[in-house]
């Protein structure tokens, strides 16, 4: 046992100290931690850090749907991972014109159709509006191509079990990019200490995704609980399947949930608050979503997690750290000997590239095809279960 322990803090202590681009590490007082004089930075160095370089193309993809701004940052992800992005698909002119402008070289299809029966086209990427999401991926899979789509992927039961039928029939991928944890660096390193033993076996994960409405930008649809699923089904599917990967749950129960719209009358269709507590086979969860994050946040949400483990416990600031650090990606570990500060904005995302070489040699790498669908499942079966609330 004594063996094992130093083992393990010795792979920590180089996991932290490594050459995989660690900032900084430090022993932190308690009182650094809570200095309340610190200055917080703009929104737009929350994602400063090393840009990896592309990769060269292994694979050819196509977009359709642009309804959301995460289409962008989805894109993004499969070109650094070795996509080459040769046509897209939407129905609004004014979209278009904006995804043009980003990718001018980028032809653009006269239909759905024409994507969907291109066979140089191995992927669909889209960010469709939510109630759409799953049917398409269900039209891209029996074209024979690989379907990956923003969050929430899948808004019903329904849609759920038949995305389940025609992937389960084709043999393609349906992932779904939960980017809270695939394109969150902190988050990325925070998967490499649990799965080393860091923190001993993981007991609970805490999962906070508070986020700024700013409802003149937002669609209609936006209010629509319909059409995105309400605020469970949407938001709360990152932390479903945070929940999922540190935990190591193959099996969990939603134990309670609870949603409403407490302070958005003039939307009535609309959800503001949800949350939901979770009992697994491996693990307990906590989930907390909102619509509150003042406009005095540097930043669209003050994100975090925190993982409790046997032998200490892992917390993730993922945008910012209020009073304290600037920027975003931080990561703070505690375990039996002393507290450690990492900074993780230099760290590598690897979700793009194991998803293109997944396409290319029909491996599940970058996210299993069971986990992907339990986490939606929970997320869906936390939505429907909810009691509503006022207050």
């Amino acid at each position: 046992m004594k063996n094992t322990s130093l083992n393990r803090r010795k792979f920590v202590k180089d996991t932290l100290a490594g050459a995989a681009g660690i900032a900084g590490l430090t022993t932190l007082p308690l009182d650094l931690l809570a200095a309340p004089n610190k200055i917080i930075v703009s929104e737009e160095s929350t994602t400063s850090g090393e840009v990896r370089p592309s990769l060269p193309p292994k694979i050819k993809f196509a977009v359709i749907g642009l309804n959301h701004g995460h289409i962008y940052s989805q894109v993004e992800a499969v070109i650094r991972g070795g996509g080459q992005l040769i046509s897209f698909y939407a129905k609004e002119d004014d979209l278009a014109a904006a995804f043009t402008k980003k990718y001018p070289q980028v032809k653009k299809a006269r239909s759905e159709k024409e994507i969907l029966e291109d066979k140089a086209i191995q992927l669909v990427v889209s960010a469709s509006i939510p109630d759409e999401r799953a049917p398409l991926g269900v039209r891209v899979m029996r074209h024979g191509k690989d379907f990956m789509v923003d969050k929430p992927g899948i808004t019903s039961l329904e849609q759920l079990a038949e995305v389940r039928r025609v992937q389960k029939e084709t043999k393609r991928i349906y992932s779904i990019m939960y980017s809270e944890r695939l394109e969150n660096k902190a988050t990325v390193k925070a998967g490499e200490l649990v799965k080393a033993g860091a923190i001993g076996k993981v007991i609970q994960t805490i999962g906070l995704g508070p986020h700024r409405m700013n409802p003149k930008t937002r669609p209609d649809w936006f209010f629509d609980r319909q059409r995105f699923g309400g605020i469970i089904c949407d938001i709360a599917s990152h932390q479903f399947d945070q929940y999922l990967y540190f935990t190591g749950s193959t099996q969990a129960d939603v134990v309670a949930a609870q949603v409403g719209n407490v302070n958005h009358p003039q939307y009535p269709k609309f959800e503001d608050f949800g949350d939901a507590m979770l009992r697994g086979n491996k693990g307990m969860g906590y989930i907390r979503v909102d619509w509150f994050t003042p406009d005095g946040l540097k930043t669209w949400g003050d994100g975090r997690l925190t993982i409790l483990g046997t032998e200490g416990f892992i917390e993730i600031r993922k945008n910012i750290d209020i009073g304290g650090r600037e920027g975003g990606n931080h990561l703070f570990l505690t375990d039996q000997k002393e507290m450690r500060y990492v900074d993780c904005s230099k760290e590598p995302l690897p979700y793009g590239e194991q998803l293109v070489n997944d396409i290319v040699n029909r491996t599940e790498t970058a996210m299993t095809q069971e986990h992907c669908f339990l986490a939606t499942e929970l997320a869906l079966k936390a939505q429907q279960q909810a009691k509503s609330i006022s207050i």
